[in-house]
């Protein structure tokens, strides 16, 4: 079992001690890349300043994409227990209750294996994340610690920690560090990253309840309210949880709006006082920014250190998941000795890309939800009452440049996962590392030196003969796939001489051993 908290003092301080990764910030961020890290038996530390769990609501989504990086982190079943699928999309109804624009969603197994959007109550999110994290001796957890000052050296970076529990202080070594510190990030502050603003700066009331019983009026479903008089926002999370998300208005004074009176006022139309109880409600600042130079040497931020994203298209937790499941394997390539540490400037260049295709959509989500200007409101319905409500599913943008070889998608952009043949998801089957999917005649053809390419880095080898995989090789005019560890193509192949061609980009981990 891990180490956990209080179980460090013998080994803070001690100079010889040097961690391969040292994470700060115990969030879903930091708690997912220690998860995974564990996975590949690397020396990890995490250090977090609070000594619980924030026991509030706060994120309250996650995509099929996340769940299936939670499965590879081996913890689905037991996320399964405290998060429930969404099953009819997030509905954008006008003032009038009419249905403009439907984000789909559905509790069948999508493309990644399992529903395609989970709703969870975050506390119970991150208790699974820390319980998984006693399954690695390699893991320890340090809480009521503060990092207070980041030395940097040609071979490792010392962290001046700070015990709050004896107001001593200690120093922690390692290897690499990865700042999953949120959005006043000190690891961030001492890289100097400039923050690029993308425009959307809006508070909103976010108020969360408990219901005391049903409320047959209120819908499954997530529903936001364009409503230029108040634009709203509805969300069923679990069990009796709802919440509501309200926008400030010019007028409003905020130390009023958080009163019970206020409150109950505002969302009347669906709830009255005596069937919920109110568990939370504050007002936050919607920002849609991301960082600019997420790693330099041996430090590196994740999560809302790197970004923040406003919660439209609820991707704001998603999106340090994913960075979390990018940082995880390259680290370990790194660290194993398989790659210079080259390769984690790729972390950047692919992730920031695709975070801004997700923080561009949540803002022209943001447009429509916000329009306050009747003239302009009643110009929108139009515009979508021409035709039916455009439903629209989650995108799945490219990675930007990085390990990856191709001119256009599906290269770069994450592979579906099927269930095999013998009942087990490609995942299960393909493990940790890298993997070359294809036909068999193909995949046989390849000279022996591109077999010793793929023994070296452990590239896994699985013949294409489930009918999802062979129909999505037709569709896409391919014969081989070759996937990395966090299940983005990295390249296709319609010939043995081209899936050679696409193996070459595993040099950007290392050149073989000879």
């Amino acid at each position: 079992m891990a180490s956990q908290h209080g179980a460090l003092d013998g080994l803070l301080g001690m100079k010889e001690t040097v961690f391969d990764v040292a994470i700060i910030g115990y969030g879903p961020a930091g708690a997912t890349l220690a998860n995974l890290l564990g996975q590949y038996g690397l020396s990890t530390i995490v250090i977090e300043k609070d000594a619980e769990i924030y026991d509030l609501p706060r994120a309250i989504h996650f995509d099929g994409e996340v769940m299936r990086v939670l499965a590879t982190a081996g913890l689905r079943a037991a996320v399964e227990t405290i998060a429930r699928p969404g099953l009819t999309g997030m509905h954008f109804n006008n003032a009038q209750g009419e249905t403009l624009l439907i984000r789909g969603g559905t509790n069948a197994r999508g493309p990644h294996g399992c529903a395609t959007n989970h709703y969870f109550h975050q506390p119970e999110l991150e208790a699974v994340l820390r319980q998984g994290i006693q399954r690695f001796e390699c893991v320890q957890v340090q809480t009521q610690h503060e990092v207070t000052m980041i030395e940097e050296s040609d071979d490792c970076v010392r962290l001046s920690v700070q015990n709050h529990q004896t107001n001593s202080s200690s120093i922690v070594q390692a290897r690499y560090v990865v700042g999953c510190d949120g959005t006043r990030s000190l690891v961030r502050k001492v890289l100097g990253s400039k923050m690029t603003d993308l425009g959307l700066h809006q508070p909103w009331l976010v108020f969360d309840v408990l219901l005391k019983a049903d409320v047959p009026s209120l819908p499954d479903h997530t529903v936001q309210h364009c409503d230029p008089v108040r634009p709203m926002t509805y969300c069923n999370v679990t069990g009796k949880r709802r919440r509501w998300e309200i926008m400030l208005m010019p007028n409003d004074d905020p130390t009023e709006l958080v009163k019970p009176e206020s409150l109950w006022q505002l969302v009347k139309p669906w709830v009255q006082p005596d069937q919920a109880d109110i568990e939370r409600a504050v007002i936050y600042t919607f920002h849609s920014i991301i960082a600019q130079g997420w790693r330099r040497d041996r430090l590196l931020i994740a999560g809302d250190a790197a970004h923040q994203t406003p919660p439209f298209l609820g991707q704001g937790m998603c999106a340090g998941i994913r960075d979390a499941a990018n940082l995880a394997w390259k680290l370990d390539a790194v660290l194993s000795g398989r790659s210079s540490d080259e390769l984690l400037n790729t972390y950047e260049s692919e992730r920031s890309p695709h975070v801004h295709a997700f923080i561009d959509l949540a803002v022209r989500l943001g447009d429509i939800i916000q329009t306050t200007d009747p003239q302009e409101a009643r110009e929108r319905d139009a515009k979508f009452k021409a035709g039916k409500p455009t439903i629209f599913e989650f995108p799945a943008p490219r990675l930007g440049p990085g390990v990856w070889l191709g001119e256009a998608a599906p290269v770069g952009q994450i592979f579906p996962q099927p269930e095999l043949a013998d009942g087990r998801l490609l995942d299960q089957a393909i493990g940790l590392c890298f993997a070359v999917i294809g036909k068999k005649e193909l995949l046989e053809q390849v000279s022996g030196e591109t077999r010793q390419r793929w023994k070296h880095h452990s590239v896994a080898m699985l013949f294409a003969t489930d009918p999802q995989i062979l129909n999505w090789l037709e569709t896409h005019h391919v014969s081989a796939v070759l996937l990395r560890p966090d299940r983005y193509i990295a390249g296709v192949a319609r010939s043995s001489s081209e899936l050679e061609e696409i193996s070459l980009c595993l040099p950007l981990l290392a050149e073989p051993v000879h």
